[in-house]
């Protein structure tokens, strides 16, 4: 990999971290009082195991968005790839606001509802591209449909 290439990897990387900083952000103000006083469901992972996973999450997904903008930014199916992934991103970012800023365990559900449909989107239009960049996302897949069952689960233990 060409030293630009390198660059271009961390980029990806960074922006799709960024994004998780965002949602932090709004979440560790509410993981100590608002979210601990919630009835869970009983297959909420431990609150430690959120980080490390969503760190491994926000790397694959930048990996994958690299390997598709590798594949020549001036072609029209690479850039709605791109665009697409860029719709994700703020989704994901918005949930952590809708649910845990606003604490709106519905404006949560609704947001994580079109974060997974864009994320097959996402997904189906790498796997055009890149099929190693498609199963890159897959992980993230799996365990967007664990926090919207776990996100719809709260919305019917906490009234």
């Amino acid at each position: 990999m060409a030293k630009s290439g390198i660059w271009m990897l961390a980029g990806f990387i960074v922006l799709s971290l960024l994004a998780g900083a965002i949602g932090s952000f709004f979440t560790f103000q509410s993981i100590p009082g608002w979210y601990a006083s919630l009835q869970k469901p009983w297959f909420t992972p431990p609150s430690w195991v959120f980080g490390p996973v969503w760190t491994l999450l926000y790397v694959l997904m930048g990996s994958a968005a690299y390997l598709i903008y590798e594949k020549g930014l001036k072609k029209p199916e690479v850039r709605s790839a791109l665009e697409v992934f860029g719709i994700q991103l703020a989704l994901n970012a918005a949930w952590s606001v809708a649910f845990f800023g606003l604490r709106s365990i519905p404006g949560g559900l609704a947001i994580i509802v079109l974060l997974w449909l864009s994320i097959i989107w996402a997904t189906a239009l790498f796997w055009k591209l890149s099929r190693n960049a498609a199963l890159m996302m897959l992980p993230y897949i799996l365990w967007t449909c664990l926090a919207a069952l776990l996100n719809y689960s709260l919305f019917f233990l906490n009234p």
